[in-house]
């Protein structure tokens, strides 16, 4: 089988294979509501064993470092591993590694339900990571090659959707669990785990959209090959990003704001993360409506735009009310980009492509931005202000909207209704 080729040189990517795709029907394959689901319990399993997991290591007699460092090691695990997982779903396809993955989750983490000794939870979590690595970047592949092309930003508001209710309903569950024993959540994430991959492995297995071409057959899609594309490298920088603001900084430095500089009970906290993930979840999926409409470039540069000055007006804010507003309103701005981000990078590589070193490198710089972030933002805070901490999230966030705006569109479906216009512009010129 030939190399696909681009749209164009820089937007399009491996694009042959979206071409002639047949009938575009608005219905969603069954296939993505198997992958949606699977998220969610993916997303609520590590909310419920999250309130758990830094007692349970103290439950051990170890300190405060110690206990934080399971959560350390399990990110450095993904961070070290990823580049192999990569090359795993490159090599095996993305359906098989994805299960792998989940089974490695659910085996580590039920074993730590069964730990004796700290350095055995240490070592159980630590598997973990690797595991989830493995269906991050599987899980990611898979949305790509399921989701119809001229439905990319839909599917992936609705995946993102998924994993954020998952991910606000999981600590919960899991703080009503303690009263049973420390223990118990991870048993439950680990029985939860063993069913989705049941689940997505009966689901999935005749599924012919799951399933790549011969490996001999299916073309590649290299690390070299995305990073010699603009809109690929503004996808690493907006990634990047994401894991320093939305995933790092959000949970690490607004707790510490809202105690010391509010002068507030900490737990307002939690109301200025739940008013994030309000304005978040409100425009997901819209946004990936419109983003398969309108493109992905509006939505990026916008919502890059409204989440990074929020985010600076967070740091300046004086009132607890206008605290939460801005919060909110960077909730909607992240909510805007996330979906359209994912179908940008679905646009690049193209359903019948294997780009596992591409996602691969998508998910390490968004894990470092989640390890960096917290550190660089705290030390800001400590040495300087708060108000310089969320200033620079925020000027790191309208940088991602400066890159996106000299980017090229990569939805297919809209650069050729704009070479269309053009060229029905053109005609009724002469």
């Amino acid at each position: 089988m030939s190399e696909p080729g681009p749209v164009s040189d820089e937007a399009g990517g491996f694009q042959g294979g979206d071409a002639g795709a047949g009938p575009r029907s608005q219905r969603l394959p069954a296939e993505i509501w198997v992958i949606v689901t699977a998220s969610f319990v993916i997303a609520l399993g590590f909310g419920i064993v999250a309130p758990a997991l830094p007692e349970y290591a103290r439950s051990f007699g170890v300190g405060p470092a110690a206990a934080s460092g399971i959560i350390s090691a399990f990110a450095l695990m993904r961070l070290i591993f990823a580049p192999a997982s990569g090359r795993l779903v490159q090599r095996r396809g993305e359906r098989p590694i994805y299960l792998i993955g989940l089974l490695v989750v659910a085996v580590s983490t039920g074993a730590c339900a069964f730990a004796q000794e700290y350095w055995q939870l240490l070592v159980f979590r630590s598997f973990g990571g690797i595991g989830s690595t493995m269906f991050t970047i599987s899980s990611l592949g898979l949305v790509i090659r399921i989701s119809p092309p001229h439905m990319r930003g839909r599917v992936s508001g609705l995946y993102a959707t998924s994993f954020l209710f998952g991910a606000i309903s999981g600590p919960l569950v899991g703080s009503a669990l303690l009263g049973f024993g420390l223990r118990v959540p991870f048993a439950i994430y680990s029985v939860a785990l063993l069913i989705a991959a049941a689940v997505v492995y009966f689901a999935l297995r005749d599924s012919t959209l799951a399933t790549p071409a011969a490996a001999a057959d299916a073309p590649t899609m290299t690390l070299r090959d995305g990073l010699a594309k603009v809109a690929y490298r503004a996808a690493l920088w907006a990634s990047f990003v994401q894991g320093w603001a939305v995933m790092g900084v959000r949970f690490a430095v607004i707790p510490l704001f809202v105690v010391e500089a509010l002068h507030r009970d900490v737990k307002i906290a939690g109301f200025a993360l739940t008013a994030f993930a309000v304005g978040d979840a409100l425009v997901l999926i819209p946004a990936g409506r419109l983003s398969d409409r309108y493109g992905r470039k509006p939505f990026l540069v916008l919502g890059s735009m409204i989440s990074g000055s929020a985010t600076i007006g967070m740091g300046v804010s004086e009132s607890i009310w206008v605290f939460l507003l801005t919060g909110f309103v960077a909730g909607v701005g992240v909510g805007l980009t996330l979906p359209s981000q994912q179908a940008a990078i679905a646009d690049i590589i193209g359903s019948k492509v294997r780009g596992g070193p591409v996602l691969a490198a998508v998910q390490m710089v968004t894990d470092v931005g989640v390890v960096v972030g917290p550190i660089v933002a705290g030390l800001l805070a400590e040495v300087l202000s708060y108000q310089v901490a969320f200033a620079v999230t925020g000027a790191l966030m309208l940088a991602a909207a400066l890159f996106w705006s000299v980017s090229p569109e990569t939805s297919s479906r809209v650069v050729a209704k704009s070479s269309k216009g053009s060229a029905g512009d053109a005609d009724s010129d002469k």
